[in-house]
């Protein structure tokens, strides 16, 4: 990081580590575990820290290890489903706070610094350049308009910060690209500060319209998208879809693509009904389902 040492110093000191306890019988425990491991970065100095949802999704105990190695309970008071962020509260004051930037300022090539934590005590930095800007996509019914990728690869538990040299928050580390060389996936810093006041007053996006979801993890293929896992109990399961499904249409809307099916699925609200047309064993299918709410789904009991 092309920045003095100090400012560095400085930036680790805003970045925390999260340990979380879930529910054995809580739904996201299939796939994530029961105890995780994150980073996170205090926005303001009287204890509210922004995360990735999925490592506090269905939490029991979270617990904020600071840099001076103390210990304190949070809880989460914002969760955004849909965009993978999360946000957290720990009764401390004083604390020291990331400045928030812009991400929509930024521009490809330029350098950048990813900072997490690798443990209670422990944090770690990475640099690179920003490599890429714009719209993502992934096989989890995710779609981010302007996601930031960047050659500095996660360099511990995710939820930490992406920071420019100057200082400025721009991002939260969300994971790391393994298929695309070193890079990491941020969650640009807007998509928090857009909707700040709806998850400080309401603890989500009402704005938003609502997303039905399917529970499903779609790969692209030559074909086209195909099912590759579904979520154990989730609305695509039970309504009848299953692994090695060619997705062709829903709702009669062609889907060609990943992004055709998000774009057409997100048309529709949870609890409407969706006809879903689909390559099985070489002979078109029809499953009639009802389309989920994926924050339901996985809210704590």
């Amino acid at each position: 990081m092309d920045a003095p040492v100090s400012l560095a110093k400085q930036l680790l000191r805003t970045v925390v580590n999260l340990h979380v306890t879930v529910a054995r019988d809580h739904p996201s425990s299939r796939i994530l575990g029961t105890e995780r491991m994150g980073s996170g970065v205090v926005i303001d100095a009287a204890g509210l820290i922004l995360t990735v949802n999925y490592v506090v999704m269905g939490a029991q105990t979270i617990y904020v290890g600071f840099d001076e190695g103390r210990r304190a309970k949070a809880e989460v008071i914002a969760q955004d489903f849909d965009i993978g962020l999360a946000l957290v509260r720990v009764k401390r004051q004083g604390l020291p706070a990331a400045f928030l930037g812009s991400g929509e300022a930024l521009e490809r090539g330029e350098a950048i610094a990813s900072f997490a934590s690798t443990g209670t005590h422990e944090r770690r930095v990475a640099s690179g350049l920003v490599t890429y800007l714009g719209e993502f996509e992934a096989y989890w019914e995710y779609l981010l308009d302007n996601g930031i990728v960047s050659s500095a690869p996660n360099p511990g538990f995710g939820g930490g910060g992406l920071f420019t040299v100057t200082g400025c928050l721009v991002g939260i580390v969300s994971l790391n690209l393994n298929e695309i060389a070193r890079n990491s996936l941020s969650i640009p810093i807007e998509c928090f500060r857009r909707h700040q006041q709806e998850y400080l007053r309401h603890g989500r996006i009402v704005s938003r319209p609502r997303r039905a979801w399917l529970g499903v993890f779609a790969h692209a293929v030559e074909e086209g998208v195909v099912i590759a896992g579904l979520v154990p109990d989730g609305p695509g399961e039970k309504g009848g879809l299953r692994e090695g499904d060619v997705v062709v249409s829903l709702n009669r809307a062609d889907v060609g693509t990943r992004r055709d099916l998000y774009v057409s699925l997100w048309r529709h609200e949870p609890g409407e009904k969706l006809t879903i047309e689909v390559m099985r064993d070489s002979a078109l299918k029809r499953v009639e389902l009802t389309g989920g709410d994926r924050a339901e789904f996985f809210r704590l009991p």
